[in-house]
C-alpha cells in the first residue's frame, strides 16, 4: 500500500494530501509492480566499471539533462504534484535547476520528525528550520534538491551507487537506524562536509560549469530523493528532487516507503541509472545490507520511456530557475571526471608508479602539490617539509594500493580514497587521490586531517572559546535568533567528562577521529542506549543527523547564512566565506584561521603527525571502508616515517587517546581491518606499532 514517508509524523495539511492521494491511486492502478503503462519498462542495467571506463566523453550532455528533467517532471504530473529538480555533474557543478510551480509555494521545512501539529520534535541545530519566511519569499527547494543532487554524484563511483536513502541510513545514531544498542552509522556525521562556507570546494564563477569539487549549500543530505546519473558504467553526475516539502530522513528502513521526492527523481535516472550491480543494495557494511532505492521503475505512475521530450514543456509545467551562486536558468553540460577541466586529472609527476590524481585548477595546475608546513615560527626544526610531505601522501597511497576496498564492487578492487595532509595551522600541504575514489572524500579527508590535527593540540580550548556564540534560528521565521549556544561550553563538558581540566590546552593527548567521534555520539559508549552523551554530543531527544552538538554548532551561522543569501540577495546580500568557524549570529566573520576551516568530521580515518613527542601536522582519508580510511592514514604514515629514517610517526603510545578511560570506557584509537590486503594474508597489521 501507498504510505506517507516515515520521517514524518503526521499530515502535513489538506495541500498536500491531493498528491499522495493521486499517487497511491497511480501504484494502485500498476498492481503494485508495473501495470500497463509501465510494462516492458527494462531494469537498470548491470555495469562492469571498475575504476577505469571514465574518458573525455564521460559528460552529461545538454541533451541528457534535458532528458533527466523532462522524466521527472513527467513523474511528477502523474503523481499530481509539483516538484523542483535539480541535475549536476560528477564534481558538483549545477547544471539546470526546474521548478514546477511559484517559489512562493514551494515551503520545505528541515525536520527528522514532525509533530501532530507540524512542528519539528526537535529543537535546535538545523532543526524546525521552515521557508519561505513570514518577512520574505526565501525559499530554499532549489537548495534542497541541489544537495540530494550532489549528494548521489559525490558518494558514487564506478565501483559503487549510492543515494541519499544510502546516506540516511549511515549517518543515524545507530548502524541500522532503529536498532537499539548498535553503534552510530559508520559515516555518522558526514552530512556536515561538503559545507558552502568550506576553503577547498570551489564556487560557480557565474558563467559556465568549471573545476571541482563544488559546494554544496545544506552538505550532504539524507532526504530520500538524491540518485547517481551513470553513462555507460560510469557515473557522470546526479539528479535531486524535492516535492513534498519535507527535508528530512528515514529513520525506519523496515519497511518500504513511496516518497514522492524518491520517486520522480528515480524517473529522472531512465537511461542514466546506475548499474544494478553497482547499487548500495548489493554493498554490505558490517555484515548489513545498504539501501539504495524503495522504489523502482515498475512502481512509478508514468512510464519514464514515453515523457514528452523537454522541448514540449510550457510554463504551465514549470520552468528553468537561476539559484543564486550556483546556476542561470538556462541548461549547461557537465564536464568530464578525470579530465583536468573537472579540477581532477591524473597526477604528472609528483607521485609516479602510484596511479595517483591530483586537484588542479582551471589552468590546469596543481591545486595542493606537496610542501613544506606554514607554522615554522612555532616548530622550529621540527616542522614539516614539502620531502616529508611527499613521502606521506605517497606512501599513504602505495596502502591504499595494495589493501582491499570495502564498499566497493567487484569484490577484491583495491581500496580508493583521498589522502590529505596539514600542518598544525591547518594549512593545506598535500592532497592526493586514487582513481575513481568518491568525491566527497576530498572535503572529508581534509576534514578529518583538520580534526586529528586540532583536538591534538594545545590551543584547541581557547580556539573554541574564543568564537562568537552560535545563534539558533526561530522556526517560524529563521531571520531571527531564538536562543544561543557558547562554543566554550563543550570545553568544559569534555574537561569534566574527562576529569581534566586540562583537556584540549596542554597538549598531551593524541586524538584520532576514531577517538574524538566517539565523544560525539549522542550514547557513550557508542550506541548503548540509556547511556549519557558524549560531552560533544547533544543528548538524546534533543539530538538528530540535524542537531548534533559540536560538529554542526561550529558552523551552523555560516550555514545559515549561505542558505539565506542564496535564497534572497534582497534579504542578505553578502555570501558565507571560505570558512566555517567563527562566523557570528548577524552573519559577520570574526576570524579567517585554517585551523578548521571546512569544518570537523566525526568518523573515523586520521591521525595527528608527529616527530618524537611533537605535534606537526594531520593526515586523514577517506573514500572506502573507515576501518580502511583509519589503516591507510595510520600505516602510511608509520611507513613514510620508515622510510624518512625515523624521527617522523604516529603519536608516541603514551600520548595517544586509547589510554583515556572516561566513565570506565576505553577510548579508540584506530581500528584496521582484519587481513586488509590484496593477494596477501597478513593479519593485525597495525598491532604494535
Amino acid at each position: 500500500m501507498m504510505r506517507r514517508r516515515r520521517s514524518v509524523a503526521t499530515d502535513r495539511g489538506r495541500a498536500r494530501s491531493h498528491f499522495f492521494i493521486v499517487a497511491l491511486l497511480a501504484l494502485c492502478a500498476c498492481g503494485g509492480g508495473g501495470g500497463a503503462s509501465n510494462a516492458g519498462v527494462p531494469p537498470p542495467p548491470d555495469g562492469g566499471c571498475s575504476g577505469s571506463c571514465a574518458t573525455a566523453a564521460s559528460f552529461l550532455s545538454v541533451a541528457d539533462v534535458e532528458q533527466v528533467i523532462a522524466q521527472a517532471v513527467a513523474e511528477a504530473k502523474a503523481e499530481g504534484g509539483m516538484a523542483t529538480i535539480a541535475v549536476v555533474d560528477r564534481v558538483g557543478n549545477v547544471l539546470a535547476v526546474f521548478r514546477m510551480g511559484a517559489a512562493s509555494s514551494r515551503d520545505v521545512v528541515i525536520a527528522s520528525r514532525l509533530d501532530a501539529g507540524g512542528a519539528a520534535v526537535i529543537d535546535g541545530g538545523l532543526e524546525g528550520l521552515r521557508f519561505p519566511v513570514p518577512s520574505a519569499a526565501v525559499a530554499i527547494d532549489d537548495q534542497a534538491a541541489i544537495a540530494k543532487a550532489i549528494t548521489g554524484a559525490y558518494l558514487s563511483t564506478e565501483g559503487n551507487a549510492f543515494s541519499s536513502r544510502t546516506a540516511s541510513q549511515i549517518v543515524q545514531d545507530h548502524f541500522n537506524p532503529g536498532e537499539h544498542d548498535q553503534p552510530g552509522g559508520p559515516l555518522f556525521g558526514v552530512q556536515f562536509s561538503q559545507l558552502p562556507c568550506s576553503d577547498l570546494a570551489t564556487r560557480w564563477d557565474g558563467t559556465a560549469p568549471s573545476v571541482g569539487p563544488q559546494r554544496s549549500p545544506l552538505g550532504l543530505s539524507a532526504d530520500p530523493g538524491g540518485f547517481p546519473l551513470f553513462k555507460d558504467g560510469t557515473p557522470v553526475g546526479g539528479v535531486g528532487v524535492m516535492a513534498d516539502g519535507v527535508y528530512g530522513l528515514d529513520p525506519n528502513i523496515v519497511d518500504v516507503d513511496r516518497n514522492p521526492d524518491e520517486m520522480i527523481a528515480y524517473a529522472a535516472t531512465f537511461g542514466f541509472a546506475a548499474p544494478r550491480n553497482r547499487r548500495g543494495d548489493q554493498i554490505t557494511v558490517d555484515g548489513k545490507t545498504l539501501r539504495f532505492s524503495d522504489v523502482e521503475f515498475g512502481n512509478l505512475a508514468a512510464d519514464p520511456s514515453l515523457a514528452p521530450a523537454f522541448a514540449t514543456l510550457t510554463p504551465a509545467d514549470g520552468q528553468l530557475v537561476a539559484v543564486t551562486h550556483y546556476v542561470d536558468a538556462s541548461v549547461h553540460p557537465g564536464v568530464a571526471f578525470g579530465q583536468p577541466g573537472s579540477g581532477v586529472r591524473a597526477d604528472a609527476g609528483d607521485f609516479p608508479g602510484l596511479d595517483a590524481f591530483v586537484l588542479v585548477d582551471a589552468s590546469n595546475a596543481p591545486r595542493y602539490a606537496p610542501r613544506g608546513g606554514t607554522d615554522g615560527a612555532a616548530l622550529g626544526a621540527d616542522v614539516l617539509t614539502a620531502a616529508e610531505v611527499q613521502a606521506l601522501l605517497a606512501h599513504a597511497l602505495a596502502v591504499a594500493n595494495r589493501a582491499r576496498a570495502q564498499i566497493r564492487r567487484p569484490l577484491d578492487s583495491p581500496a580508493r580514497v583521498t589522502i590529505s595532509v596539514v600542518d598544525t595551522a591547518g594549512e593545506i600541504l598535500g592532497i592526493v587521490r586514487s582513481r575513481d575514489a568518491p568525491v566527497f572524500g576530498i572535503d572529508v579527508s581534509l576534514q578529518k586531517a583538520r580534526t586529528a590535527a586540532f583536538y591534538s593540540s594545545a590551543g584547541a580550548a581557547a580556539f573554541l572559546r574564543s568564537l562568537p556564540a552560535t545563534g539558533y534560528r526561530d522556526t517560524t521565521d529563521p531571520l531571527l535568533v531564538a536562543r544561543t549556544v557558547v562554543l566554550g561550553d563543550y570545553v568544559d563538558a569534555l574537561q569534566a567528562f574527562l576529569a581534566d581540566a586540562s583537556a584540549l590546552e596542554d597538549g598531551a593527548v593524541a586524538f584520532t577521529d576514531r577517538a574524538g567521534g566517539n565523544l560525539a555520539r549522542p550514547n557513550f559508549p557508542d550506541g548503548l542506549d540509556g547511556h549519557a552523551p558524549g560531552p560533544f554530543s547533544k543528548p538524546p531527544g534533543q539530538w538528530s543527523p540535524f542537531s548534533t552538538g559540536l560538529q554542526l554548532d561550529l558552523v551552523l551561522n555560516a550555514i545559515v547564512q549561505h542558505v539565506v543569501s542564496t535564497a534572497s540577495a534582497e534579504v542578505l546580500a553578502t555570501d558565507v566565506g571560505q570558512t566555517c568557524p567563527g562566523v557570528d549570529d548577524a552573519f559577520n566573520a570574526t576570524q579567517s584561521s585554517r585551523i578548521v576551516a571546512n569544518g570537523t568530521q566525526t568518523f573515523p580515518g586520521s591521525v595527528p603527525i608527529y616527530r618524537g613527542d611533537v605535534l606537526v601536522g594531520g593526515i586523514g582519508v577517506s573514500g572506502d571502508g573507515v576501518d580502511q580510511d583509519d589503516m591507510v592514514a595510520f600505516l602510511g604514515l608509520d611507513e613514510a616515517g620508515q622510510a624518512l629514517g625515523g624521527g617522523l610517526g604516529n603519536a608516541p603510545k603514551a600520548m595517544r587517546a586509547d589510554r583515556l578511560t572516561p566513565q570506565g570506557v576505553r577510548l579508540r584509537y584506530v581500528q584496521c581491518p582484519q587481513a586488509p590486503y590484496l593477494n596477501s594474508s597478513a593479519d593485525n597489521v597495525c598491532d604494535g606499532k
